[in-house]
């Protein structure tokens, strides 16, 4: 499953010359301009509220300039051939074969993108009907055409990258306009035709489909079998796109933006390097602490492994680390730091699932708040963190115990050097926590603080050239992020719909009688789960199937959601196509075998993790406790 969009090559550069660099320059402003708003307003509404005064609208603007954002970003992820795709099958196929599966999922694709862009079109004009202003006289709908403007560019760059010849594009769109006839005139009842067409759709998906035409098809499919209106789609994806605390997400992954491409990267490394090398299993302690932090800015997006890869495998490798045992341990805490803020996966969640339970009129949704699920994941994550660092402090060879020596000056220097960095994740926990600020808030000031260390303080970046990159690489993963989130919630109202979270809960009431069996089933299908389907796709069409589930066996919602997540962490690295697995294959150039043997200890011993995780639940309910 290849989802890293931000690092994935493409498979030619795309040249530009002329008219054409500077319609891509306007693009990719439309991407910053409302991601740099959406950091200033809320800093501004922070300084005004000491003054009892404030900025009219700024939430709903903000809100409005994450939809803006994300299918931006999308748009510019389908003009850079780097939409996320589930399926790496493709890059083994070569001549004929490949230009076969290039035009069948990039023509399927694009006709999925073409009916999702008709959808919006319907619900945009239902929305300008309605009349409904924004703030300060801007109608709802003004910005509601960025759906179908979105959905109609990655069509239409589905079919430009189908084929690297006119008449390859012409079959692809011959394709597409195949799909989309039978689709309006399917000639026999549709409810005849879902699951022929579910299993096309898997087919193209395993030709290189991107992810969201893959979700995205199979709810449009399913409400075309149902005869249900397929405006429901663009309706579900806004409706999340635009909630409260989503535009926390791209302020975040912002702030690991600016941290992994700047030198800040080199100056933690030397950090710990400083303080942990000179200790048996030092460079491994090094390597554990240099992956958390960085993933839970990045929000286990993959950049971990791409970024500090290069960094952190020499340092190993100088301490005697076997290359097998380095590789293994690298792969592993590639997603450590997943339960720690300000990680992305645990604000979705708690999105998610508080929005679920409210629904359902569970009288515990004020449990699953943000603040609680953090606290919740601290115990969780220092432990999954302490097994990884246990594991390769017993990897090291005896004889590289003393390679390094331990000197305190040098290791207050690397500190003083660095401090800017390791005072952000203090700032983070400040905002969200101290009460001053509300999340979306607390994340604009952790992006201005990275901004500053990299731009002002340190210099790593230049203020102008080097941030519209940063900012456009950053929209880039986030449009396809939010992108797949918007499209899954639509997949998910489906299923709602169809009732299968009652049933589940029904089925459940009948057949499971122990709760501590059913997590211990529960963790077996999450990690199966979680090395198939993207995190955010998962959190978003499988939490609202387990939340009723878990609140009708009585397990604490906060704890349910840790188990989760744990189990999505152990996914990055569980065969055969973990993520982590696929871009530490590419990032080391080493085969995905390989990979797998290397890793399959680190999976082992996290696993016994995620089982105390689960049955200790004081380790997870501990902390939000005492908020009570």
């Amino acid at each position: 499953m290849h989802i890293e969009a931000t690092h994935t090559p493409t498979p030619s550069p795309v040249r530009r010359t002329g008219w054409r660099r500077m319609l891509c320059g306007a693009e990719n402003l439309l991407l910053v301009v409302p991601l740099a708003l959406a950091v200033v307003l809320p800093l501004l509404e922070i300084v005004l509220r000491r003054f009892q005064v404030g900025i009219s609208g700024s939430i709903l603007l903000v809100q409005n300039a994450t939809l803006i954002i994300g299918m931006a970003g999308a748009a510019i992820a389908a003009r850079e051939n780097r939409l996320l795709t589930f399926s790496t099958i493709a890059g083994f196929l070569q001549g004929r074969a490949k230009d076969t599966a290039r035009l069948i999922s990039g023509g399927v694709a694009a006709a999925i993108c073409v009916l999702l862009c008709a959808a919006s079109v319907t619900f945009v004009w239902s929305e300008r009907t309605a009349g409904e202003l924004l703030v300060y006289g801007i109608p709802v709908w003004v910005v509601e055409l960025s759906l179908p403007v979105g959905f109609g560019l990655m069509a239409w760059r589905l079919f430009w990258f189908a084929a690297d010849k006119w008449a390859g594009r012409l079959s692809a769109m011959l394709i597409a306009g195949a799909v989309i006839g039978l689709g309006f005139f399917p000639g026999v009842d549709p409810a005849h035709l879902v699951w022929p067409a579910l299993v096309l759709l898997l087919l193209v998906t395993i030709l290189g489909a991107p992810v969201f035409t893959a979700i995205g098809g199979a709810a449009l499919i399913l409400f075309w079998g149902d005869q249900l209106p397929l405006a429901t789609m663009p309706l579900k994806h806004h409706s999340l796109v635009t909630s409260q605390s989503l535009p926390s997400i791209p302020l975040f992954t912002l702030a690991g933006y600016f941290l992994a491409e700047s030198g800040a990267s080199k100056r933690l490394v030397r950090v710990f390097q400083a303080w942990f090398g000179a200790f048996r299993g030092g460079p491994a302690i090094v390597t554990v602490l240099v992956c958390a932090f960085f993933t839970s800015f990045t929000g286990a997006s993959g950049v971990t492994i791409l970024a500090m890869g290069g960094l952190l495998l020499p340092v190993l490798r100088a301490a005697r680390y076997s290359e097998r045992d380095a590789l293994g341990l690298l792969t592993g805490a590639g997603s450590l730091g997943l339960l720690f803020p300000p990680c992305l996966p645990v604000i979705l969640y708690s999105i998610i699932a508080s929005t679920v339970m409210a629904n359902m009129g569970g009288s515990q949704a004020h449990g699953v708040t943000m603040e609680k699920m953090f606290l919740g994941g601290l115990i969780p994550g220092v432990l999954m963190m302490a097994l990884t660092a246990w594991w390769g402090i017993r990897r090291q060879p005896h004889a590289a115990v003393h390679l390094q020596k331990f000197n305190l000056r040098e290791a207050w220097q690397t500190m003083a050097e660095a401090k800017w960095e390791l005072l952000l994740p203090a700032v983070a926990l400040i905002a969200l926590f101290g009460g001053f600020a509300t999340p979306v808030e607390a994340a604009a000031v952790t992006a201005a603080f990275a901004f500053l260390i990299t731009t002002v303080i340190h210099r790593d970046l230049h203020p102008v050239k080097d941030v519209l990159r940063v900012m456009t690489e950053c929209g880039l993963l986030v449009g396809g992020v939010l992108l797949i989130l918007g499209v899954a919630l639509g997949f998910t109202h489906y299923l709602v719909q169809a009732q299968i979270p009652d049933q589940l809960v029904e089925w459940a009431g009948r057949t499971v009688k122990s709760r501590w069996l059913f997590l211990l089933g529960l963790n077996v299908i999450l990690v199966f789960i979680g090395g198939l389907i993207e995190i955010y796709a998962a959190i978003v069409v499988v939490v609202p199937l387990l939340v009723p589930v878990g609140m009708a066996l009585g397990i604490d919602p906060v704890h349910l959601g840790i188990i989760f997540l744990v189990n999505m962490e152990l996914g990055f690295i569980a065969p055969p196509v973990g993520l982590n697995l696929l871009l530490a294959s590419y990032r080391f150039h080493k085969p995905m075998l390989e990979v797998m043997r290397a890793v399959l200890p680190m999976l082992l011993i996290l696993f016994v993790g995620v089982l105390v995780i689960t049955y200790i639940p004081c380790l997870t309910t501990f902390l939000p406790g005492l908020l009570k």
